[in-house]
Formats: C-alpha cells, sequence, structure tokens
C-alpha cells in the first residue's frame, strides 16, 4: 500500500484522529471512533464478528488480504484496542 500524505491530511481533517497499523508487510489505515461507531458495533454478540464490524467501521484504505486472512485480520485486531482506547477522566466531590 502506498500511503498519500495528502490523502492522509484530509482524513485529520474529516475524522480526526487516523492511524496505521502494520503486520507482516501489510498495512492498513482506520480512524478514530465515533460513539455512533461503537454503538452500532455494540449490537454484535460474537466477538470475533465484532472485531470485523469494528474494522470495517473504522476502514479508511488498506491491503485487502487483512479483512480476508486469518492471521493478519487477528494481528490488526489486536492493534485496535489502542484506537479505541479512551482518555481518562477525573472526578470531584464539590
Amino acid at each position: 500500500m502506498k500511503i498519500d500524505k495528502q490523502k492522509i491530511e484530509e482524513w485529520k481533517k474529516q475524522h480526526g484522529e487516523v492511524f496505521l497499523i502494520e503486520t507482516q508487510g501489510r498495512q492498513c489505515i482506520v480512524r478514530k471512533p465515533t460513539r455512533k461507531d461503537l454503538s452500532y458495533v455494540s449490537v454484535v454478540k460474537d466477538p470475533i464478528k465484532m472485531q470485523e464490524a469494528i474494522l470495517n467501521q473504522l476502514w479508511l484504505d488498506g491491503d485487502a488480504e487483512i479483512k480476508t486472512d486469518d492471521d493478519l485480520f487477528f494481528a490488526v485486531s489486536s492493534q485496535l484496542d489502542e484506537v479505541l482506547r479512551v482518555k481518562e477522566a477525573e472526578i470531584k466531590k464539590l
């Protein structure tokens, strides 16, 4: 996959954060999820199908084999947790 820096900048303007995930010589670019994305995939009960749904929702570009080859899919899926990481907040009693 050839990375187009101009396209990356367009995606950043449109989606905010974007991420490059690489495994075994293959790459994909995904965006940060929204509440709508997480709500959409939350109804999926099967954990593998949930990972597929998340990847499909966030996918911007990449090597298509990542979606079809189990080894590549599981490698990329393991990195999606980092993309989904929620920032921490503090609570103070007033």
